[in-house]
């Protein structure tokens, strides 16, 4: 008997993947949490249902969300995490000598620990002396901090459930807060293909447009996402993604990748047309 884990897209799109075996199902606090081991992708991780990372792809989201703002901002000492729990960004960031502290702030342990046992090529990021990990809300952790970070990384999943609330204006404004006054922000951005969720990735650039002076989008192909198109945020307090990228500089830390690299670097921000029309206005209608 064969059994497949179907993740819908849309009402009328799913994807289907055949399942060797389930390694865990429970319910967290906050969300439903089950790890298969499937033939395509190895093991993986769908959180309510939804795909969330597996051991194929992973790579190409990390990377992507670390390497692109540390190859543009000259000197990140600190930086926040906000999600995180599979350790995988964590595992990229500490390459960097350059960085004397992480902060990783994720409220579901139950993710944590899962991702602890089932994934521990991962989660060995999390086990760097500079990493420090906060079982608390990321909100509630944002609103005493005034300048602490170089860098945050909102890695947190779709904003719906209990992590809508990190794709408000008031988080926005928070991490802006907490970013010193040349500090980047990157966060998942979704993706544009299916119409249903156009909207919300026009919402999360409305909000990062305004909040920040430099607001761009770039893009990454990760099979296991919605139809395997996505993209990012690269909000910014003064650098900006193309102008301030340093490619030598950063070759010269010898950082091994298999997905970024910075070729790859520039070519992320060309969007498709249809995607920088969506977002172009949006832009207008903000200056209008």
């Amino acid at each position: 008997m064969q059994m497949w884990f179907s993740q819908y897209h849309t009402v009328n799109v799913k994807l289907d993947v055949r399942i060797q075996e389930q390694l865990f199902s429970g319910q967290s606090d906050y969300q439903k949490i089950d790890v298969f081991k499937s033939y395509e992708f190895g093991k993986m991780v769908a959180l309510d249902g939804e795909i969330v990372f597996s051991d194929t792809d992973e790579f190409i989201y990390d990377e992507m969300v670390t390497h692109i703002p540390m190859a543009v901002h000259p000197d990140v000492k600190n930086v926040l995490i906000i999600g995180g729990a599979d350790g995988g960004v964590a595992r990229e960031l500490i390459n960097y000598k350059c960085i004397e502290r992480i902060d990783v702030v994720e409220p579901d342990e139950m993710l944590v620990e899962v991702c602890r046992k089932h994934f521990p090529e991962l989660t060995c990021g999390l086990d760097d002396d500079r990493v420090n990990v906060y079982i608390q809300d990321a909100l509630r952790f944002l609103r005493n901090k005034t300048g602490d970070y170089d860098l945050i990384i909102n890695d947190a999943t779709d904003p719906f459930g209990y992590t809508e609330g990190l794709f408000t204006k008031e988080f926005y404004g928070s991490c802006y807060k907490a970013l010193k006054s040349d500090g980047i922000m990157v966060y998942q951005h979704g993706s544009p293909f299916y119409s249903e969720d156009k909207d919300e990735c026009v919402k999360m650039h409305r909000k990062a447009y305004q909040a920040f002076p430099v607001s761009r989008v770039y893009q990454a192909h990760i099979p296991t996402c919605s139809s395997g198109y996505w993209l990012f945020g690269f909000a910014s307090k003064k650098y900006h993604p193309l102008d301030d990228f340093r490619p030598e500089e950063w070759k010269k830390l010898g950082i091994k990748t298999r997905y970024y690299t910075t070729n790859l670097h520039r070519g992320a921000f060309m969007l498709p047309g249809y995607v920088e029309q969506m977002l172009e206005e949006e832009e207008n209608e903000k200056k209008a």
